[in-house]
């Protein structure tokens, strides 16, 4: 378990030049720089790195989901965009394989209780991810719905209390 949350992190963090470039491509005229090469500042400390958060796993129908949240706020400000939270969420079946082919999309319910609309989530080396606002403090819900390359719909459940 802790070899594939490791490998997931570091899929994670080899995505990110490639995310900054898609990103620059986009909002040239508003982007600053990102310095997405240096690692210092990165810390083991159990399942969380500094402004890497895991919200847990679950397995529906043999697919297991991890799930995670990284604190991108600050760099985004530097861009002008409002994204506090880069959501990503894996799939590996019975067998240990990764999934990565379907249809993923979270709704996110916020500490008042208000659930918001779908959100999409795109397919990204190994896991499926958007960026998101979570702009309040308190806990937060998440709901992601599957439709994975088996067709078969799923429902995973994962939370995170903002402080």
């Amino acid at each position: 378990m802790k070899k594939v949350n490791a490998l997931l992190a570091a899929l994670f963090l080899l995505s990110l030049p490639l995310a900054a470039g898609a990103m620059e491509g986009m909002k040239h005229d508003k982007m600053e720089k990102m310095e997405h090469g240096s690692m210092e500042g990165m810390k083991h400390e159990g399942m969380k790195m500094e402004g890497m958060i895991m919200l847990g796993e679950g397995t529906e129908e043999g697919v297991k989901a991890m799930a995670h949240l990284n604190d991108v706020k600050e760099a985004m400000a530097k861009m002008g965009m409002k994204e506090t939270h880069h959501f990503m969420v894996a799939f590996v079946d019975a067998a240990g394989k990764p999934v990565t082919e379907g249809t993923v999309a979270v709704k996110i319910k916020n500490p008042a209780g208000k659930e918001g609309k779908a959100i999409k989530l795109m397919g990204m080396e190994g896991h499926f991810g958007a960026d998101i606002v979570l702009p309040e403090k308190g806990e937060y819900h998440f709901k992601v719905g599957t439709k994975l390359a088996d067709g078969q719909k799923r429902e995973y459940h994962f939370h995170h209390t903002v402080e």
